[in-house]
């Protein structure tokens, strides 16, 4: 209920619809947010991320989870994620329907269908990153600001992150994981290397920065 009425009390401050809430059972804290626009949204945060962060904290999160849903940030990445899927799949094809004599320039043509494998879909995942990576600073920047503390944000990221680096959140997949708060990949997982999310340090001293705006403009708590 304590989590329920929190969602509530954001969406309300941020004239968004009422989204459902859910708790997932999960040992590794995170949060994600879904749904392909405001009217059909959802916000999910983990037991683990419930028990591990504090009210404010935990409050800084779901604000930013309701700022993705308030940019429709879930629908773009996942046309971002649809379309790198494309971009990989034609560059698979284009290895085995690639024009040209069969008799003339095989070899070259071989060797650019392989380059086109290797290369498409790691272009196609630097697009996915950029574009998660750039809505990721605009849901921390709007929700520290519908919170009124980005601070107690940048505190529940330094947290969520000292879990995440040591233990892969279980069913995590490439293609949800720039749905979550923070990347749900641990620092062994070779799937880290290529995280949609920017580094939490970095993240942090954004909103480090913005708390101490917002403190000297009378906004922050």
């Amino acid at each position: 209920p304590a989590l329920y009425k929190m969602v509530q009390r954001l969406a309300e401050r941020g004239n968004l619809p009422m989204p459902k809430v859910y708790i997932i059972d999960s040992p590794v804290p995170n949060a994600f947010a879904t749904g392909r626009n405001p009217e059909h949204a959802a916000v999910a945060v983990t037991t683990a991320l419930a028990n591990a962060l504090d009210k404010d904290e935990i409050e800084g999160v779901l604000a930013h989870e309701l700022s993705h849903v308030k940019h429709g940030d879930i629908l773009i990445g996942t046309i971002a994620a649809s379309m790198a899927g494309i971009i990989t799949t034609l560059s698979h094809w284009g290895m085995f329907f690639g024009g040209g004599d069969r008799d003339r320039n095989s070899s070259s043509s071989a060797i650019v269908g392989l380059a086109m494998m290797i290369l498409a879909p790691l272009a196609a995942g630097i697009i996915q990153m950029a574009v998660s990576r750039s809505r990721e600073y605009m849901a921390d920047k709007s929700g520290g600001e519908l919170s009124g503390n980005p601070d107690a944000l940048a505190d529940a990221l330094l947290k969520i992150e000292s879990y995440a680096k040591n233990r892969t959140m279980p069913g995590a997949t490439e293609n949800t994981a720039h749905m979550f708060i923070i990347c749900p990949f641990s620092a062994k997982d070779m799937k880290q290397l290529f995280s949609t999310h920017p580094s939490t340090a970095d993240r942090v001293a954004r909103l480090r920065a913005q708390a101490k705006a917002m403190r000297s403009s009378g906004g922050a708590k």
